[in-house]
């Protein structure tokens, strides 16, 4: 997808801030914990040529957002249909970073998500 940073760029394919992943080997939910952090911290910093930062202040607010959402969102229906497995997991990294830079955005957290998913095995 040419519109999406590439290895070696910012956010989606260096997404720690301390660029350790060490800790997510121990912990799977650490990923999702250390991406939320560069998630909020580019959020407060606002880096230039950051994308993460381009979403946040992006003329059309959240609606850029919600616009990236629903095109991931397709392209990984896609993918699934074309049992294409390489881009499936590709398509799903990116539409669940687009929905955490949207959980951001409402003041949610993953914790917040990690909530409800627990709450739906109780």
């Amino acid at each position: 997808m040419s519109d999406q940073p590439t290895a070696g760029s910012d956010d989606e394919a260096d997404v720690s801030p301390d660029h350790s992943t060490a800790a997510a080997g121990d912990d799977p939910s650490a990923v999702f914990d250390s991406l939320f952090a560069t998630i909020e911290q580019r959020k407060t910093e606002l880096p230039d040529e950051s994308y993460t930062t381009s979403l946040f202040t992006h003329e059309k607010g959240e609606n850029a957002v919600l616009e990236k959402l629903g095109e991931e969102s397709t392209e990984l229906i896609l993918a699934a249909k074309d049992n294409d497995l390489a881009e499936l997991q590709y398509e799903s990294a990116d539409f669940i970073y687009h929905l955490l830079v949207l959980f951001s955005m409402k003041g949610l957290t993953v914790d917040d998500l990690r909530d409800e998913l627990e709450s739906r095995f109780q």
